[in-house]
C-alpha cells in the first residue's frame, strides 16, 4: 500500500487518490502531488485604486455604507486605523469609532 502525502492545508492524514489529483476529505482541499500550490502564496488585497493593503493600515471609506441590520451609516471619508486582513467575502476587519467592530470590503476603501 502506497503512503500518500498529507493534506498541506490541514495536515490531515486521510488524504485520498482521485485520478490524478489527491483529496482531503476533513477540509476538501484538493492538489496535484508534486505541483507548487498556488494557494499557499499570500492573497494579495488591493484597495479600490490598486493600492496594496497589509495589517495596520489606515484606509478612507470613499462610499456611504449601510451597517446591516441597523440603521447607522459609514459616511464617505471616515478613516479607518489598524485594520486586520482577513480571508473571506469581507476581506477586512476593523473597528469603526461610534459603530465598533465590522467588517469590511476592499473595495469600498482606498489607502489613507
Amino acid at each position: 500500500m502506497t503512503t500518500l502525502p498529507p493534506c498541506p492545508k490541514c495536515n490531515s492524514e486521510y488524504s485520498y487518490q482521485d485520478g490524478a489529483q489527491l483529496v482531503c476529505p476533513e477540509c476538501g482541499h484538493e492538489w496535484v502531488p508534486g505541483e507548487a500550490d498556488a494557494g499557499d502564496e499570500a492573497k494579495v488585497i488591493k484597495d479600490a485604486v490598486g493600492n496594496v493593503l497589509a495589517d495596520g493600515d489606515t484606509v478612507t471609506v470613499i462610499k456611504d455604507l449601510k451597517v446591516k441590520g441597523s440603521s447607522l451609516v459609514v459616511k464617505v471619508g471616515t478613516k479607518v486605523r489598524n485594520i486586520r486582513l482577513v480571508d473571506g467575502d469581507h476581506d477586512i476587519d476593523c473597528k469603526i469609532d461610534g459603530i465598533g467592530q465590522m467588517g469590511l470590503k476592499s473595495e469600498f476603501v482606498k489607502k489613507a
